[in-house]
């Protein structure tokens, strides 16, 4: 696979480890990077606003035009943009996963959560 996409925190300690594990996990040489201030929170429970908008116009052009058949979306510890406890941001990362396996039902979609020594974990949701 030549493209993966990643929605992730703009935070920058979580971009590195997230890009790693995506070239690991899918093969993918590219990893087209979308980036909002704690992305799940939107993305679970505001699905029709703006900033919603945003994250799903750019990732059509990553599917559409590069191709991309993975979808990783990212959580993490310490959020500046979230800040909600790790219950509450998985519970979001899985009504996320769930919206963009709507969205997307070609792409494999994924959610990961990056804990606060920044190792990378894959979230099971059904």
């Amino acid at each position: 696979m030549s493209f993966a996409t990643a929605i992730n925190c703009m935070d920058g300690r979580v971009q590195r480890p997230v890009l790693d594990w995506m070239e690991q996990r899918f093969g993918a040489r590219w990893i087209d990077a979308i980036t909002e201030a704690g992305p799940v929170r939107p993305l679970a429970d505001e699905p029709e606003s703006p900033v919603v908008a945003s994250i799903l116009a750019r990732c059509d052009v990553s599917t559409g035009r590069h191709g991309s058949r993975a979808i990783a979306v990212v959580a993490h510890a310490d959020c500046a943009g979230n800040p909600a406890p790790e219950e509450v941001q998985r519970e979001q990362l899985a009504r996320a996963v769930r919206l963009l396996r709507d969205r997307y039902p070609v792409a494999t979609v994924v959610g990961l959560w990056v804990d606060e020594k920044f190792r990378v974990h894959e979230v099971p949701v059904a």
